[in-house]
C-alpha cells in the first residue's frame, strides 16, 4: 500500500510539470504602436487517450475548445495594446496554402530551434520565414502581422490513469509516459517580410480547453510574453 501511494503521488507530480520556450527573431523586440495583427484561425484538436495509450480524436470536445478559445481571445484583444482583426471569411480559402506553409515552418522551429536537431547554419538564431507568400495574408487582411495559434490537448481516460498507476506501482514510482498532455504554440509573423518574429511554445500535462475559464488560462500561458507595442 505504501508503494502504491508513493507511485500515485510521483505520477501526479510528473503530470504537473510544464515546459515553456520563447524565442524572438534577431533585431526584433516589440511591435510598433499602430501595428495591426490578423488573427489566423486557431488550429485546435482535442482527443482522449485510451487504456492502451491510443489517442482518439473527440469532435465535440474540439468544437467546444474552439468556441472557448475564440471567446478568450476576443476578451484578450483590448489588453494587448495592438489592433487585432479577424480574417474575413471570404479570404479563408485563399489562405489555406499559406497556413499550411506556416505549419511546416512552425514544426521546423520546434524541431530545429527549440528541439535537439539544431541547424549549424542558423547559429542558434530564430531565423525563419514564410517568404513572399506571406504577402497574400497582408493583401487579404490589410494587417501588418499575423498571429497563429496551434493546440493539441490530450486527456487520459480513467482506465488509462489506472493502468499508469498500476505500472508505477510495479516499477516503484518510475515515470510513466502516455498520460494527458497539452502541446501548443503561438507564432507572430511579419506579413511585410514573411519573417517569424516571435514564437512561444508550451508543453505540459495540465490545461483544459473544454471549459471556458481554463481555455482562458491556456491563452494567457501562450501569450504571457507577447511582445507588446512601444
Amino acid at each position: 500500500m505504501r508503494n502504491a501511494r508513493f507511485a500515485v503521488v510521483f505520477l501526479m507530480a510528473t503530470l504537473s510539470s510544464t515546459a515553456t520556450a520563447q524565442s524572438v527573431a534577431p533585431g526584433f523586440s516589440s511591435l510598433p504602436k499602430n501595428a495591426t495583427i490578423a488573427l489566423m484561425p486557431a488550429d485546435i484538436e482535442l482527443y482522449s487517450i485510451s487504456a492502451g495509450g491510443v489517442p482518439e480524436p473527440k469532435a465535440d470536445w474540439t468544437e467546444a475548445a474552439q468556441k472557448n478559445f475564440k471567446a478568450a481571445l476576443d476578451r484578450k484583444k483590448s489588453s494587448l495594446g495592438v489592433t487585432l482583426i479577424d480574417v474575413p471569411e471570404a479570404a479563408l480559402d485563399e489562405l489555406t496554402e499559406l497556413n499550411a506553409l506556416h505549419t511546416a515552418v512552425a514544426r521546423a522551429i520546434v524541431l530545429h530551434h527549440l528541439g535537439p536537431a539544431h541547424l549549424p547554419t542558423k547559429e542558434g538564431k530564430m531565423d525563419w520565414s514564410l517568404g513572399e507568400a506571406a504577402g497574400a495574408a497582408r493583401k487579404a487582411t490589410g494587417a501588418d502581422y499575423a498571429l497563429y495559434t496551434w493546440i493539441r490537448d490530450g486527456y487520459a481516460t480513467a482506465e488509462r490513469m489506472a493502468a499508469m498507476a498500476a505500472v508505477a506501482v510495479l516499477t516503484l514510482g518510475r515515470a510513466v509516459p502516455g498520460g494527458g498532455q497539452q502541446s501548443a504554440y503561438a507564432s507572430l509573423v511579419d506579413l511585410r517580410t514573411g519573417q517569424v518574429v516571435w514564437f512561444n511554445r508550451i508543453q505540459r500535462a495540465s490545461g483544459d480547453l473544454r471549459e471556458a475559464d481554463r481555455a482562458e488560462e491556456t491563452l494567457d500561458a501562450l501569450l504571457a510574453k507577447f511582445p507588446g507595442a512601444k
